[in-house]
């Protein structure tokens, strides 16, 4: 067997064989960018109304109803874990997109029911939440489909557009961040159109007409994403990433005592054809030097599992423990988002909803954030990228940690922003009886928008490509978990903030107590806000100074070249490089063409 025949043949431990030249590619993406348009015009339209279905129609109180939201919103984006873990080990992530797609659908026929029939609908009381019995068993089971079946979805497609590209092609590689800017405006396209087309039918039509028109565009969504299966490059699932993290977790445990060597290959690595199903060896670093004592193989012993490693699978777990800072970096700022889908949309029902003659929908004020991405997402890709890497030298113009980290700094400004708009709208209503209107909060949804723009992106990018190969759909989902563990500590706050500050003024009433939002603060909570994401943003740069990229991964000639006929220890020619989120230490000034030489010699 030849070199490339060989090459081909440890390629399909990964991938299915390509039938025809039309698989992959930009061609294969057109089918997920429709399914992700359509499945966000309802979804999108759902996060930003549902706080107002809570609270008109369930009746929740304005802390209730925030509440519900931000956790029924958590929920989703956990769910993402569920959906990465099963497309990465069971199924391929086409059909898991398909699986949970008929859940989601299931949970919004469930959500048309009880918001059709009064009779579903607990009637007002006094309490925070009114929803009991037999109408709570069917309010939280359609929220349990509706999460269970959007997050799984967007646990999945992620990482189906990015397989499209061949990460070993240095021109392929820098199609995949362009796919994720186009990914994030298919999202942002489809929103538009659910914040004021959907989001009016909603809250001026009817609640359930609202839903049925998202689980039509939904039930579409998913017709488009299987009609594209012919062209879809297809991985085929293997073991279960989490099983192989707790094995290195466990054996590491057992092995504590034994002293690793000195030498890193004397550590235990696969090195014949059979064993490289994942299609990349990962040379061994020094970091986490515990963690190597999983791959310590005595003399004499034969490999099993959960008696010994490989120095790959060591590395795997060395490279997410990396990325967990800036994972939990991140989450600080989806907090503040929560704001913008709860706060400030209550906010907007006590402001000028009219624009001329026409009366705006308060749910529908996040277009304005959506408009401004979908402008600026284009003008990024073909304007600012190609300018900037003239100066950088790297080819998607900043790096992954570097587009964050503008993120973070808008975020912060967000909310500085949002806390003066809210205090000049209570000013304005208390004292001279005026309602400003409606779109001073489009000032703070812009700047929150382009940050979102930046973070949102280079997230999904830098999980995906930092990845292990058999780990992509999983660790893309850490960008969604972000999400969620936001929307949860957005809950955690609101309780916070409430029991502290009860007890500490002298009115003895939380900033953000009862249904009144004239006799709160809510500007206070948007400035405490404001000053932990400036915080956040230091905590950031330190670890993005600290990271190190894997930067070293093997590819499939290297690893064949290299392979004996033994199972020898892995390499001890690695280099870890450690970029700084501040000035670029890696070279980036390299051309596809050059890349591709270099890789080759």
């Amino acid at each position: 067997m030849g070199l490339d025949e060989e090459v081909a043949a440890a390629n399909e431990l990964a991938y299915q064989p390509m039938k025809n030249s039309r698989q992959g590619g930009f061609k294969a993406t057109y089918f997920i960018f429709a399914m992700m348009f359509l499945d966000n015009i309802g979804f999108v339209a759902n996060m930003v109304s549902m706080v107002l279905y809570f609270m008109f129609v369930m009746n929740f109180d304005l802390s209730g109803s925030s509440t519900t939201t931000t956790n029924y919103l958590g929920t989703v984006f956990l769910l993402t874990l569920v959906g990465g873990f099963i497309s990465d080990t069971y199924m391929s992530r086409l059909n898991t997109a398909l699986l949970f797609g008929a859940i989601e659908l299931a949970g919004y026929l469930l959500v048309i029911i009880q918001s059709h029939y009064k009779n579903l609908q607990p009637a007002p009381c006094a309490e925070s939440t009114c929803v009991h019995g037999s109408k709570a068993l069917l309010f939280y089971i359609s929220l349990c489909l509706l999460a269970l079946g959007g997050g799984g979805v967007r646990g999945s497609i992620p990482a189906l557009g990015a397989d499209q590209f061949d990460h070993r092609n240095p021109k392929e590689k820098k199609d995949i961040a362009s796919f994720f800017n186009w990914f994030l405006l298919s999202i942002t396209i489809g929103a538009t159109i659910g914040v004021t087309f959907v989001v009016y039918l909603s809250t001026e039509v009817r609640w359930d007409v609202g839903f049925a028109v998202s689980l039509c565009c939904s039930f579409f969504g998913l017709v488009f994403l299987a009609t594209g299966k012919r062209f879809y490059r297809v991985r085929v699932p293997g073991e279960s990433p989490l099983l192989s993290i707790l094995q290195v977790l466990v054996v590491a445990v057992k092995n504590w005592r034994k002293e690793a060597p000195k030498a890193a290959d004397e550590l235990y690595e696969l090195r014949d054809r059979k064993s490289m199903r994942r299609g990349e060896l990962i040379p061994h670093t020094p970091q986490f030097g515990f963690l190597d004592k999983a791959a310590i193989l005595p003399k004499g012993t034969d490999p099993a599992k959960w008696k010994v490693c490989t120095v790959t699978q060591v590395e795997e777990v060395k490279i997410l423990t990396r990325m967990m800072p800036i994972f939990l970096s991140t989450i600080l700022m989806n907090t503040c988002l929560a704001q913008l889908q709860t706060l400030s949309v209550q906010q907007g029902t006590l402001m000028n909803t009219k624009l001329g003659h026409f009366r705006v929908p308060p749910a529908s004020i996040p277009v304005i954030p959506l408009v401004f991405m979908s402008i600026l997402i284009p003008i990024y890709e073909f304007a600012f990228i190609p300018v900037i890497r003239r100066f950088t030298g790297h080819p998607n113009g900043i790096t992954h940690l570097q587009r964050v980290g503008v993120g973070l700094v808008l975020a912060a400004i967000s909310m500085g922003i949002a806390g003066l708009v809210e205090v000049k709208r209570k000013h304005e209503l208390l004292r001279h009886d005026h309602r400003i209107s409606l779109f001073w909060l489009s000032i703070h949804y812009a700047v929150f928008g382009i940050a979102d723009m930046f973070t949102f992106v280079g997230l999904l990018e830098f999980f995906y490509s930092e990845a292990p190969l058999g780990m992509r759909s999983l660790s893309t989902s850490f960008s969604w978990l972000s999400l969620s563990i936001g929307y949860y500590l957005n809950s955690a706050f609101l309780g916070l903030i409430e029991t502290v500050t009860k007890r500490m003024g002298k009115s003895k009433k939380g900033w953000l107590q009862g249904r009144d939002l004239n006799a709160n603060h809510a500007e206070r909570f948007y400035w405490f806000l404001a000053i932990l994401s400036v915080l956040n943003f230091v905590n950031y740069l330190f670890w993005a100074n600290w990271y190190k990229y894997k930067d070293n991964v093997l590819g499939d000639e290297e690893m064949l070249l290299r392979a004996g006929p033994n199972n020898n220890g892995a390499t001890n020619d690695s280099i870890s490089t450690s970029v700084s989120f501040v000035s670029r230490t890696q070279d980036f000034s390299a051309t596809p063409e050059k890349e591709a030489e270099r890789t080759s010699n």
